[in-house]
């Protein structure tokens, strides 16, 4: 009998052995030379999607033979109809492109130059699509943001600080504006801080006849000058460009109309008060009356007004007013109705983000979404059958859904029930539109559906990919919840070795990045990073990320709940989080790290030096470490002026906690970050070293905030691998 046992705990045992051996020999190990070298996880998409005018036809950018062309294509058979542009034949490697109102003219941009984050001057030309035959704008000289009037006969663009407009027909050349000058005067295009904290870089727009144009004009004179040294040259270069640091000097904004048949231009009475912000301009179905959105300097008051193109007078229509902020990015779906006499909007008023429909006078209608989950986006509105189409938390923060209710608020429908992240991109006659899907576990399938949800056709299903994957050792991501200290339940996520073994002890990397409203812990497929991470846990570090207080998804008091004291809270929830993960039967205490890019970097370094009995090793990519180092727009909007609030600047700056540094700590940053300056480094270095701390940094020559370009991407997590490696 003991013999029999023992026999078969022999087999046992070798069928266990052989199969771990055949399961080690059938999956492949994810290395960096796969993510970064070979881009053996590269996701394949569908881009360039612009919907046709009729609804039965969109059109999409693919390559053919190193050349971009733009195919027409069927919505109903999901077949191609035709050729639209032809690079190849035109002689331009086009990289964007848009038609006019009736689909007779093309707009493409060739030899696009980025300037910031959202900002780019190109050559462009205007393609008759039936003749092919193309006509350059400038003379092939640099202009952005060309865009073609309503009317379809005129293009209007920004090209030195000034505005012009171009008559197609004579090539007639107007400029709008004359005193446009650098480091000075901006006009239609927006200055360094709006293009980044506003999510704007173009500042005009055509009136809905195509006869006026309204421009926000920036007037940068008095912003102090940040300057940024180019190394390479003999003698390195200086670029100086303003940058409002918190409490400094913003540029005064003015909202303007140019008439095109009067030549005249009217300046729009946007109040007294000139140190505000003017961050969005719209035209309501009015051509002469043009909307406006006014911020005062601590974002805490978000005013709607309406004015007379023509006279400038305005009327204030909505008023916001928070005791923290009013947050623009919640309230930046403003659509007037075609019947002239509503408009549809988003707010967090009632603490979530939710649909509005106001009279034109401001007056409300109703509120269309209730309840305690967010509407992330507006979708659609379909006028003529009374619906509105958006994606929303309902279901789960970790999750965005797809939805339609009717106007009188009745009648909400999921159209995407498949758990995981949908992004929709819908026909402008809102019977067709396509979606992005995907979770942790699948890459993105794009697909063809009807306004009712039926799948129409596959676009994309990243089949080959998802082959590729089967073939690695990925680690699953494991969603948990766990208790912060004041009883809020925080989400996270870990990712275990395909191998794992609960009776190991392994290390734990956490990611954050944990600014307000940010989010990581989502179920969607994750991009370079995620993939980095899938190479760290081949190697036997486990990955974790944890969103904090102040994220975004979750309602606005759970993101205002740092107001005033950033990095206070979400270093505390960092550390508990570092805490648990620690008491996990399967983690070695002795070996938790952490690791942040920009406001992750912030985090990674305060929770490395305040939580340095839990934490023994970070990382800290292009960190803030002083609030008074950051823009105006930004940092101000959390944390008031530093003349004001001087304890929320000082009391979380990594700068004022470098003598409770214990563990190991790397620090990197681009010299060339226009965004989050290398300054910031320098003088964390400096305290450091007054302060007889240890450490390791690097800085990457004239790289910016992205800290990317040729071999740099490999270089930069190689060597954050390494030291992983070596510290963790």
């Amino acid at each position: 009998m003991i013999k029999s046992l023992k026999s078969a705990f022999l087999a046992l045992f070798f069928l266990s052995f052989s199969s771990a051996v055949l399961f080690a020999q059938e999956l492949k190990k994810v290395t960096m030379e796969e993510v970064f070298k070979k881009n053996t996880f590269f996701q394949q998409t569908v881009r360039g999607i612009n919907w046709m005018k009729d609804g039965q036809y969109y059109s999409s950018q693919i390559n053919q033979m190193g050349y971009p062309i733009v195919v027409k294509m069927n919505v109903t058979t999901g077949e191609q109809a035709g050729i639209l542009l032809d690079g190849k034949a035109l002689g331009l490697n086009f990289s964007d492109y848009s038609f006019n109102a009736d689909e007779s003219k093309a707009l493409v941009a060739t030899d696009v130059e980025s300037i910031y984050r959202r900002s780019s001057k190109g050559v462009y030309y205007v393609v008759d699509l039936a003749t092919g035959v193309k006509q350059q704008l400038m003379n092939g000289e640099k202009i952005s943001y060309a865009t073609l009037s309503p009317d379809n006969d005129k293009v209007a663009f920004v090209k030195d600080n000034n505005l012009f407009l171009v008559e197609l027909a004579g090539n007639k050349l107007t400029q709008i504006t004359k005193d446009g000058e650098w480091n000075k005067i901006i006009n239609g295009a927006a200055d360094w801080v709006y293009e980044e904290e506003f999510s704007m870089a173009q500042a005009f727009k055509w009136s809905p006849d195509g006869k006026k144009i309204a421009f926000i004009r920036f007037d940068e004179t008095e912003v102090p000058e940040f300057n940024m040294q180019l190394w390479g040259p003999l003698y390195p270069q200086d670029y100086k460009f303003k940058y409002p640091k918190a409490g400094e000097k913003n540029s005064e904004v003015s909202i303007h109309v140019y008439d095109l048949a009067t030549s005249k231009t009217q300046k729009i009475d946007s109040g007294s008060e000139s140190d505000i912000y003017l961050p969005r301009i719209y035209w309501t179905k009015d051509a002469n009356q043009l909307a406006f959105i006014r911020l005062n300097r601590l974002q805490n008051q978000m005013d709607l007004f309406h004015a007379n193109a023509t006279s400038g007078a305005s009327k204030l229509i909505i008023s916001e007013i928070s005791k923290t902020y009013v947050d623009l990015d919640y309230n930046d779906d403003l659509q007037y109705l075609a019947d002239g006499k509503s408009f549809i909007r988003t707010s967090e008023q009632d603490g979530f983000k939710h649909i509005y429909h106001h009279n034109l006078d401001g007056s409300l209608i109703r509120q269309i979404t209730t309840g305690n989950w967010e509407v992330t986006s507006m979708v659609g509105i379909d006028e003529k059958g009374k619906k509105i189409y958006f994606i929303s938390t309902e279901v789960s923060p970790l999750e965005r859904n797809f939805y339609v209710i009717g106007l009188d608020g009745k009648g909400k429908k999921s159209l995407t029930p498949a758990k995981g992240t949908h992004t929709i991109n819908m026909s402008s006659d809102h019977r067709f539109y396509i979606d992005y899907y995907s979770t942790t576990a699948k890459p993105v399938t794009v697909t063809l559906n009807e306004a009712s949800g039926k799948e129409i056709k596959v676009l994309e299903d990243n089949a080959s990919l998802n082959t590729t994957l089967a073939a690695f050792a990925l680690g699953e991501k494991e969603f948990f919840t766990f208790p912060t200290v004041d009883g809020t339940t925080l989400n996270g996520y870990l990712i275990k070795p395909k191998d794992f073994d609960p009776n190991k002890k392994y290390p734990v990397l956490m990611y954050v990045y944990g600014g307000p409203g940010s989010q990581n812990v989502m179920n969607s497929w994750g991009g370079t990073r995620d993939l980095w991470h899938q190479a760290l846990v081949a190697e036997g570090i486990i990955v974790a990320c944890i969103d904090n207080r102040g994220t975004g998804a979750r309602g606005r008091d759970f993101k205002h709940s740092t107001y005033a004291n950033l990095g206070a809270l979400e270093t505390v929830d960092q550390i508990e989080g570092g805490k648990y993960l620690a008491k996990l039967p399967f983690i070695d205490p002795t070996r938790v790290g952490i690791w942040g890019w920009s406001y992750g970097g912030y985090m990674s370094s305060l929770a490395l030096m305040k939580g340095n009995d839990v934490f023994k090793t970070a990382i800290a990519v292009a960190p803030v470490t002083t609030w008074r180092y950051y823009d105006t727009i930004y940092t101000e909007r959390y944390l008031q002026t530093p003349q004001q609030n001087p304890a929320g600047y000082d009391d979380n700056s990594p700068i004022m906690h470098v003598n409770k540094l214990k563990g190991n700590f790397l620090l990197i940053h681009g010299t060339g970050d226009d965004n989050v300056h290398f300054q910031n480094s320098v003088d964390l270095v400096n305290a450091l070293i007054t302060a007889d701390k240890q450490f390791e940094t690097f800085y990457y020559p004239n790289r910016n905030h992205g800290i990317y370009g040729g071999n740099t991407t490999w270089h930069l997590y190689t060597m954050m691998t390494d030291f992983l490696k070596r510290k963790l």
